[in-house]
């Protein structure tokens, strides 16, 4: 497990752009944590390094978003970013047709409120809990199952 503190909402975004650096496809990211803590601030990181001009706003009504990734450089073509804060399973995402995008190796698949879904949810998938921090700003984010995403940057 990894801990990061941001001292801000840009280095809360910072980090998710980070992340989506090491970004393979087929990684399936749980986001946990209170409302407002930062996970959708994570993703819009996680859409900007990976080119996505659209507007990252949390799917909290319709559930599930899927967004198109126009890079030749990549092999990832879609972002997908659920919000599962209305959900106490996840049969109401398979409903929707989640497990077509689940681990698919073109696609990033990003679970807001993973714990209320993770009936569904693979053991390898990565685990990001945000806490708030100490002051008004900052947050707490710890990173689970990086060891992964990281394998390919010997630097780290």
């Amino acid at each position: 497990m990894q801990k990061f503190i941001t001292k801000s909402e840009k280095q809360t975004l910072a980090l998710g752009e980070k992340l989506a650096h090491y970004f393979q496809g087929g990684e399936i990211i749980g986001l946990i944590g209170e409302l407002g803590a930062g996970k959708t601030v994570l993703i819009k990181g996680m859409a900007k390094q990976l080119n996505i001009n659209k507007t990252i706003t949390s799917p909290t009504f319709v559930l599930m978003k899927v967004y198109s990734i126009n890079n030749k450089q990549s092999i990832i073509e879609n972002l997908v970013h659920v919000d599962a804060y209305r959900l106490n399973s996840g049969q109401d995402l398979i409903e929707i047709g989640l497990e077509d995008w689940l681990g698919k190796s073109n696609t990033i698949t990003a679970i807001e409120w993973a714990d209320r879904v993770k009936d569904i949810l693979p053991k390898s998938k990565i685990i990001v809990k945000i806490k708030f921090g100490k002051k008004q700003n900052e947050r707490e984010i710890k990173i689970s199952n990086l060891k992964s995403l990281w394998k390919k940057d010997t630097n780290q």
